[in-house]
């Protein structure tokens, strides 16, 4: 295992204590003032009006919508994708569109208080999406109580501004920044409008609201670099940055980028979220893969911090401590999922952990204040044997525990099919890829099998967490991809990404292959392994056994004849935990919210929706009433149905 740890001097440690403490945002009760919940993102809420003995009687208490389908029309909606979670904040409920129309509602009754448009441009093109998956709220210490911007909302958008707005009004905070934003300004520009924009939810903590980029890293070598960029959260001014890929030859990081391909590097991106220790003045990030994420030639080496958790010092943006995941990742194996902040017991005492789920079904868990594992990491040989001009790895870490949480190979064994047809035609197609299991490095015609895919295992959605049961609960893909390096002669004409019979191909110039990527499926269209093809899994984080895992989704829609038929199907969101022993989830392709039993699994309720739910439930109460709310929209990747509402769901107002 390679790692590195530091320790926040105590003036620090102490002054970040105070300042958090009087700057939480304003809640609401059993509220969800965060993204995650909380700031560390446990998705965890103490509300338990509804429980499992009531939840079959949910129904609608009220819709919103916000009008973008009929605003933007079919071309811009075919090019969006609804991903947010909104928070409750002082009575409102605020969340953004993916145009980055900022909307607070009243809690109780979906009415609408006000709108916010900073009128985005609109120039990009597919696949480049229009996208936001949240905003965060922080109470302003210094300003008197009802003031204007007592309150503020801060809000990244598509083309790269940071907005602050007054969380009861949503006009600007117009000492912050220009008149409420301010631009974030990257080393060398895009080439192509969208390749870089803030998506995700902005972290506060400590005075300073850090943000990270969606950065498309498949493109060029040279994308745009993930810098996380921190500004005061008074003044917009800027506090700090901190490069990723880093620039500074003193940094110890930059050895591993040889060559000096640091210099000439990019992506290295927090395109997910961000999550905060508040007490101790500490931000976490999960930080992406380098540019091009499917050949390294260009940037030999173990990349540090590309791939890895990032503890950073939200006073400083230096590095507390880091862990890599992959070393020189060539399978857009992302951190994606929000790390999770909690407290797991451990010889008769709490400890404060860092809970890491990746894509490759891997659950890396860590003492959050220095970094040191809390189950063991092996370093354990892979697959060797790369492309000309290549750079391996010749060991990648593997925690002992948990176990991995999908599989890690697909040989022609293993091949599945609905008939004796297509299971045959699915261990013929998988005989000629190669495929040696995890880490196999990308190869030429016929290419190779990526296992897990880059959908995941887990991916944004991340986990939740129930500090009760010490249950980890989190939702991940099975489905592997074949993933095949096109010389670039043989791909005339794509610059960017070329999204073509269910294949999309990436440019990845300035190096000397593209890439092709596609779903390992039979000719019948279904996955050519065994479902089931996404699950829902419940992890006890005090000895790190598998407690239960259940198929999550239905393929009921693509029957001749519909009937319910849990196989379970990709999926992207996560789920939230109740006090009422409840688990909620969306994330599917089916288009159902809904509710599992968090001891067994058992599916207690779903309720089908109109539109895609790539989005991730939050819970609160408000009136005297318990809400589960999810955001429903179209999702680009996976071409789910157009909507704009907002959905509320509470037992009936007799009870």
């Amino acid at each position: 295992m390679r790692t590195t740890a530091g320790l926040a001097c105590a003036a620090m440690f102490v002054s970040a204590l105070v300042h958090a403490a009087a700057a939480a945002p304003a809640t609401d009760g059993l509220g969800w003032a965060y993204y995650g919940g909380d700031s560390g993102g446990t998705r965890f809420s103490a509300a338990k009006q509804i429980n499992r003995d009531n939840v079959g009687d949910l129904e609608v208490a009220w819709r919103y919508s916000s009008g973008e389908v009929k605003r933007r029309g079919p071309d811009l909606i075919a090019n969006s994708s609804t991903q947010v979670t909104p928070i409750l904040v002082d009575g409102s409920l605020l969340f953004c569109t993916p145009f980055n129309r900022v909307i607070a509602l009243d809690a109780a009754t979906g009415r609408e208080k006000w709108v916010f448009d900073p009128k985005v441009k609109l120039d990009q093109k597919l696949p480049y999406q229009y996208t936001c998956r949240g905003v965060s709220a922080w109470r302003d210490p210094q300003a008197p109580a009802g003031s204007a911007c007592a309150v503020r909302v801060f809000m990244g958008t598509n083309d790269s501004r940071l907005i602050a707005l007054d969380a009861h009004t949503g006009r600007p905070c117009t000492d912050f920044g220009l008149e409420g934003q301010v631009a974030v300004v990257r080393d060398w520009p895009d080439r192509y409008p969208g390749e870089s924009k803030l998506i995700s939810a902005p972290v506060v903590v400590a005075g300073v609201v850090a943000v990270s980029s969606a950065i498309m890293d498949n493109i060029r070598a040279d994308s745009p670099p993930g810098t996380i960029f921190a500004f005061d959260a008074h003044t917009g001014a800027r506090r700090w940055k901190f490069e990723p890929v880093p620039r500074d030859p003193a940094d110890p990081a930059y050895a591993t980028w040889l060559n000096d391909s640091a210099r000439r590097t990019g992506a290295a991106n927090v395109w997910s979220t961000m999550v905060a220790d508040e007490a101790r003045g500490i931000i976490y990030a999960p930080i992406g893969s380098a540019s091009p994420d499917f050949y390294g030639g260009e940037r030999k080496g173990d990349n540090l911090y590309s791939s890895s958790l990032v503890a950073l010092d939200a006073g400083s943006g230096k590095p507390v401590w880091h862990f890599q995941s992959i070393h020189h990742d060539i399978w857009d194996y992302d951190v994606a999922s929000p790390p999770l902040l909690t407290e797991i017991r451990r010889g008769g005492q709490m400890v404060p952990a860092v809970i890491q789920n990746t894509k490759q079904g891997f659950v890396f868990v860590f003492d959050r204040t220095n970094g040191a594992p809390l189950f063991p990491i092996e370093e354990r040989p892979v697959p060797q044997g790369a492309l000309p001009g290549e750079w391996l790895s010749p060991t990648q870490p593997f925690p002992v525990k948990p176990a991995p949480l999908v599989p890690l190979s697909a040989k022609p064994e293993d091949a599945w099919g609905f008939t004796f047809w297509d299971r045959n035609a699915c261990r013929k197609l998988m005989t000629a890829l190669r495929s040696e299991g995890i880490y196999t490095p990308p190869s030429t015609a016929p290419g190779t099998v990526l296992v897990p895919g880059s959908a995941g295992g887990a991916n944004w959605g991340g986990a939740a967490f129930d500090p009760a049961r010490q249950l980890m609960l989190v939702n991940v893909n099975r489905v592997p991809q074949v993933v095949k390096m096109v010389p670039r002669k043989e791909i005339p004409g794509v610059e960017g990404i070329e999204l073509k019979d269910g294949k999309d191909t990436s440019a990845a110039t300035g190096t000397p292959y593209g890439v092709r990527r596609e779903w390992l499926l039979s000719p019948w269209g279904a996955p050519c392994t065994a479902p089931p093809w996404g699950e829902l899994i419940a992890v006890n984080m005090v000895d790190g056994e598998v407690k239960w895992r259940v198929p999550l989704g239905s393929i009921e829609k693509r029957l001749p004849i519909r009937f319910e038929w849990n196989l379970g199907t990709p999926n992207l969101g996560g789920p939230v935990i109740t006090a009422g022993g409840l688990v909620f989830i969306a994330a599917t392709m089916d288009g159902f919210l809904r509710a599992f039993d968090v001891d067994t699994g058992k599916m207690l309720w779903r309720e089908e929706l109109p539109a895609g739910t790539q989005t991730t439930p939050m819970t609160y109460e408000a009136g005297g009433r318990q809400f589960v709310v999810l955001a429903t929209g179209h999702h680009l990747w996976f071409n789910s149905p157009a909507g704009d509402e907002i959905v509320a769901f509470a037992l009936p107002k007799s009870r």
